[in-house]
């Protein structure tokens, strides 16, 4: 059933990001869409190329970990000179006795220890960190995740910003040709000066209006080039004139994406992930109460042969092997706290489950709810641009007719082109609250 639902808002998120390229560009600009932005980000993004070290290096404690179940063999020797070999058979005031022995000495052998028993701890160290490996990659989907959407708010702000110079762009040239109008008007003793020079005003506020998107534009493009991992000044475009379709937001149900945060959200992940973590901590300390046992073996070549009584000139060897139990017996009573203390952690981790799967419901619900509102104002947005270009259709025949005012026609154009600059607006947030709505439950 959850793979149903999953399938329901993968078809939402093929919407949204499969762009068709309408515009002419030349060949020398990349034309990107987001799905593209974030491909690129996520080989060259340079936080996510940090977490992937993160990563790496957790495979590597892993095989670390892995490398201490293995025996310990050490080879050594030494080579020393030897003082005299006094022997105080009478006491250390007495004349002692010299024993002849060689005036240098060297040694060479071998020392083999192997871990048969020491309460699991050795395996569990594999499996603790086997589980920060899975944590990494838990963070590692989390901060794909924060890039991803922090990449679609760039995109879909050059995406609006695009669309503003385009309308203002339009706006421009009519009011040039409806300022030619009004002057060929005032010419003829139509219209006043004043409606001349109130026109010009609005074609200065409008190049003003221009020229700050422009430099918006720039910057959010030099943006979008760092979080991909390239230089600043990196040329491209997106592809922006794309058809925009409001049923693909109403596919999945508010339940729907809270199963699927429960079981797919890194963030919950991690909390779970921690539990199991202080739940194995437990366990090593507990294993200190209990005996470790070695197999050990060892052998090696000595000369003189100075340690057992006769001395001797002569090269020498001795071994041995066998098993060693040790128990440590002061863990008796300094263990007791430490266990204590890691069952306190342990309560605190599925403390934290929990307050974490609060905080991914009330999460899930407002981006929810925030995604119904933009919805519903792209809804309105478009009924506003219905009406208010029949307004300015219907006011501009009055003006030319003498039955209205300039500043009515100024007005009412200002408020079509902040319609169609809300539109766009609204649009961008209904795609930027499911983008995030689909990064809280980690399906982004």
């Amino acid at each position: 059933m959850k793979r149903y639902k999953i399938a329901a808002i993968l078809k939402a998120i093929i919407f949204l990001f499969v762009q068709p390229v309408k515009a002419q560009l030349p060949d020398t600009v990349n034309v990107f869409s987001l799905e593209k932005i974030w491909a690129v980000a996520e080989s060259h993004n340079r936080q996510l190329k940090l977490s992937d070290l993160n990563v790496a290096e957790s495979k590597l404690e892993v095989l670390e970990a892995k490398d201490r179940l293995l025996p310990e063999l050490s080879v050594g020797g030494d080579l020393k000179l030897n003082s005299q070999f006094l022997i105080y058979n009478n006491g250390l005031f007495s004349s002692p006795q010299n024993v002849p022995v060689s005036e240098y000495g060297y040694g060479l052998g071998y020392n083999f220890n192997l871990g048969l028993f020491s309460g699991g701890k050795e395996r569990r160290t594999i499996k603790i960190k086997q589980e920060e490996e899975i944590r990494g990659r838990y963070e590692q989907d989390l901060q794909k995740h924060s890039v991803k959407f922090n990449i679609a708010v760039s995109y879909y702000d050059l995406y609006k910003y695009l669309h503003f110079r385009e309308f203002i762009t339009a706006e421009i040239a009519a009011e040039n040709k409806q300022l030619k109008l009004i002057k060929n008007m005032n010419r003829n003793g139509i219209v006043l000066k004043s409606d001349v020079l109130r026109t010009s005003v609005k074609l200065s506020q409008l190049e003003l209006s221009l020229s700050d998107v422009e430099k918006k534009i720039d910057i959010t493009k030099q943006r979008l080039n760092m979080l991909m991992g390239r230089e600043g000044e990196a040329q491209f475009s997106i592809s922006y004139k794309d058809g925009f379709e409001t049923g693909a937001f109403k596919s999945s149900a508010y339940a729907d994406y809270i199963d699927i945060a429960l079981n797919q959200s890194p963030d919950y992940k991690i909390v779970n992930s921690d539990i199991k973590l202080t739940e194995m901590s437990i366990k090593q300390l507990k294993a200190t109460l209990l005996p470790k046992v070695s197999l050990y073996s060892n052998y090696n070549y000595n000369y003189p042969q100075i340690s057992f009584y006769p001395y001797s000139n002569d090269l020498w060897g001795f071994g041995q092997t066998g098993i060693k139990v040790q128990f440590s017996i002061d863990n008796l009573y300094k263990n007791k706290h430490a266990v204590a203390r890691a069952q306190v952690v342990n309560d605190e981790a599925k403390e934290n489950a929990r307050i974490k799967k609060d905080e991914i419901s009330i999460q899930v619900k407002e981006a929810y709810l925030q995604q119904q509102q933009s919805l519903e104002s792209v809804e309105t947005a478009q009924k506003d641009i219905i009406k208010t270009t029949e307004i300015v259709r219907v006011i501009r025949n009055s003006y030319l007719n003498q039955e209205s005012l300039l500043t009515d026609l100024l007005d009412a154009e200002n408020t079509l082109l902040g319609a169609k600059f809300n539109l766009t607006t609204a649009q961008t947030n209904l795609k930027l609250s499911h983008i995030r709505l689909l990064a809280i439950i980690g399906i982004l």
